[in-house]
């Protein structure tokens, strides 16, 4: 087994097929053919249905693998680099939309002043999409919504956030100066789907108020669901930090406490397996440091101790 076996097959998986792997790895076709089956011969196992043209469930396995060996080469070379001049290398992180909004635009302002040859890359998402990602390799952190429950991963807890409603200026709420989670029994809101971190937030606070919250759509996205409130669609409870601050909150919506809805919480995501690479780790600690100080000037987001 060589490097060249699995970034054959890794290749495979992210184009589809054999011709398009060979094109992105500068190659011709029959040298990721062979480069495949010299794989499965020492595997023992079929990793690519060549009829149907996809992986097999082998094929994922090693994939994932594979995707992560790439990782520790990569964190490898970096911190090798590092050791010899100032930190280099890539450094890719994931953040969920309402974070990245605030945070992403004065984290990499912080990290090209510090850590100049860093090349950070943000993949803006939610947990649904971020997570695989993070897991597969392809994200070094990931900032996302808590509870995540997945033993492979370390969680390190960044901020708490209140929760609001946010609700059209014609709205039967809107003249409230705060509500209870009891006072939206009855009112259709914007939710996430099911099973999703935030709305199983909802769910669980709106169980312990004695209500059950009714969606007028559910939508996977906090920043979507934001979005369709300003333009007046419908009214949604909402992190605090979901709504910008040069929104003005009087005239196009109303913003209104929640007083008993538990705050959202929010870490940033680590594989347990394989260290961080150096820049990484530089990324990781200037996140802190930039964090400490925004969600001090952010209505509504408590740092965590």
């Amino acid at each position: 087994m060589d490097l060249r076996q699995l970034a054959a097959l890794v290749a495979i998986a992210d184009t589809g097929t054999f011709s398009a792997a060979a094109e992105i790895l500068h190659t011709v076709q029959s040298n990721v053919s062979t480069h495949v089956a010299r794989l499965e011969r020492e595997l023992g196992v079929t990793l690519v249905d060549r009829a149907a043209g996809r992986l097999t469930d082998e094929g994922e396995v090693v994939v994932a693998r594979a995707r992560r060996v790439a990782a520790e080469l990569e964190a490898l070379q970096a911190d090798v680099a590092s050791l010899r001049d100032e930190v280099s290398g890539p450094a890719r992180m994931g953040v969920i939309g309402t974070t990245a909004r605030w945070l992403v635009p004065a984290l990499l302002m912080a990290m090209e002043s510090s850590h100049p040859r860093v090349q950070v890359s943000v993949l803006e998402g939610n947990n649904t999409s971020l997570l695989p990602a993070l897991t597969a390799g392809r994200l070094d952190l990931a900032v996302l919504n808590e509870p995540i429950d997945d033993p492979d991963l370390v969680v390190e807890s960044l901020y708490e956030e209140d929760l609001i409603l946010a609700v059209p200026t014609d709205h039967v709420l809107a003249d409230r100066a705060e509500v209870s989670m009891a006072d939206l029994a009855g009112h259709e809101l914007l939710m996430g789907p099911p099973g999703t971190a935030f709305r199983t937030l909802l769910d669980r606070a709106a169980a312990e108020a004695g209500v059950t919250l009714t969606p007028k759509v559910e939508l996977d996205g906090l920043r979507l669901i934001a979005s369709l409130v300003f333009e007046g669609f419908g009214a949604a409870v909402l992190p605090s930090a979901a709504i910008p601050r040069w929104l003005d909150p009087g005239t196009q919506f109303r913003r209104i406490p929640i007083r008993d809805a538990e705050p959202r919480r929010v870490g940033v995501v680590r594989r347990r397996r394989g260290l961080l690479s150096a820049p990484a780790r530089a990324l990781h600690g200037v996140m802190i440091e930039v964090l400490g100080d925004l969600a001090s000037r952010t209505k509504g987001v408590h740092p965590s101790n």
